[in-house]
């Protein structure tokens, strides 16, 4: 069996919200029925009282259906219940008329008298705070508020009450009525407001499950490129190598081997999360994979006392920049240099491998598209990102996010005689003097 009141608590926190929210106007139209009962529960027996009573009765139900269907436009769940609105403002006018009309014609001070202004009262108050939740503009319904005041004690004078008693009549409608009308306003305000806190919470949870798949994407991509790189580099010297029945192809496959086990072990560790590139690690892979592929390599720089996440950046940037080197161009030498210049990392990888024609470059897909799209020309001839997308492939868009998340920045674009240069610069926790010595 379920226990009482495990629905409440399987209900989501907006849900509850909502819930209490309907069942607070709901009780407002009971309490507007048992405030006129009271009043006239003494005269029992009397002509108008069963009038009095039925008419707000009738008017308590269709401000209940009112407020329910007033939450649901709230909510965007339904159209605004124009009609509903206008059939409670017309109802809310015509008892409380009714009821002065009738009161008018008993002796004053009688009891029928104060039942009749309190039923006025009370329609009026509970119809303008029911009628407020359809209503968006503050403005209308201050104009509301004001005209059902202004409005009952304008007939209260015309059916001969006096003029003092019509006026505090207006004055207690007055207060009452933006009381219950502020209360609507801020009920509205606030069942909104938690939606809006429970959608922007999910939106959150979306965004951040999108932001792993990106960064994920990105590391695997960082991570197998160079290695796939090097994998078929060396699986065609060994092809060539068996071929000429010569001995180092063993070796080779070996070292094929050895590459793909790494590579296993690096898409387990960027799965859990952990993994960090090694700046001085990367530039030593890069120089023995470069220089495997027949292209004279030089790194120069030091990279020793550098933050770690400052070589985890520079890292990631020379994994790729290598990459781009074996498989997109026709290089015969690298020269990569890692410089500390006024408390910035500077990181230069060039090299001469830069397809004239065309737009092709090192580092663009085969279709020509080049990663420096949106490049402008520098001063000393380098074509240059300048802050803008690189587009045309997944690499060097993904170095410009990982930069970004240390405050650094990339350029890439051809320089003048056929060469291809990529800078990464990315700022230290102190300043200091440009420093460069072999590596």
């Amino acid at each position: 069996m379920r226990r009482p009141g495990g629905w409440w608590r399987r209900k989501s926190t907006p849900a509850k919200v909502e819930t209490y929210t309907r069942w607070s106007f709901h009780f407002f139209g009971v309490i507007e029925i048992a405030t006129v009962g009271l009043a006239v529960v003494s005269m029992v027996g009397a002509a108008p009282v069963s009038l009095f009573l039925t008419a707000v009765c009738a008017h308590g139900a269709l401000s209940m259906l009112t407020a329910s269907r007033s939450v649901d436009w709230m909510l965007g769940r339904r159209p605004r219940p124009v009609r509903l609105l206008w059939a409670l403002g017309a109802l809310s006018a015509a008892v409380a008329v009714a009821a002065l009309a009738i009161t008018a014609r008993e002796p004053r001070g009688s009891d029928l008298a104060g039942a009749g202004v309190s039923v006025a009262g009370t329609v009026l108050i509970f119809g303008t705070g029911f009628l407020a939740l359809g209503v968006r503009s503050r403005r209308e319904v201050g104009a509301l508020v004001a005209g059902f005041s202004l409005g009952s004690g304008c007939v209260a004078v015309l059916v001969g009450m006096p003029t003092a008693a019509a006026f505090f009549m207006a004055a207690w409608i007055l207060v009452g009525a933006a009381l219950l009308a502020f209360t609507s306003m801020f009920s509205g305000w606030l069942l909104n407001a938690v939606f809006a806190l429970d959608e922007a919470r999910e939106t959150r949870a979306r965004l951040a499950v999108a932001e792993e798949r990106l960064r994920f994407g990105r590391d695997l991509h960082d991570v197998l490129g160079r290695n796939l790189a090097v994998i078929a580099l060396k699986s065609e010297l060994a092809v060539q190598l068996a071929r000429r029945e010569r001995p180092e192809a063993v070796e080779q496959m070996i070292e094929v081997q050895r590459i793909a086990h790494a590579s296993q072990r690096e898409v387990r560790d960027v799965v859990r999360g952990y993994r960090e590139a090694d700046l001085e690690a990367e530039l030593a892979g890069a120089r023995g994979v470069l220089a495997a592929a027949g292209i004279d390599c030089e790194v120069t720089g030091r990279t020793a006392g550098l933050p770690a996440r400052v070589q985890s950046a520079l890292g990631w940037v020379v994994r790729e920049a290598t990459t781009n080197v074996l498989r997109h161009g026709d290089a015969t030498w690298c020269a990569v240099t890692v410089r500390t210049v006024e408390g910035r990392v500077v990181l230069t990888v060039e090299n001469d491998g830069a397809r004239r024609e065309g737009t092709g470059l090192p580092g663009a897909p085969p279709d020509g598209r080049s990663d420096a799209a949106t490049a402008t020309r520098g001063p000393d001839g380098t074509t240059e990102a300048a802050g803008a997308a690189l587009t045309g492939g997944s690499g060097l868009a993904g170095l410009r996010e990982r930069l970004a998340a240390v405050d650094g920045r990339l350029e890439a674009g051809r320089v003048d005689g056929g060469r291809f240069r990529l800078t990464a610069e990315v700022p230290l926790a102190a300043g200091g003097h440009t420093v460069e010595a072999a590596s």
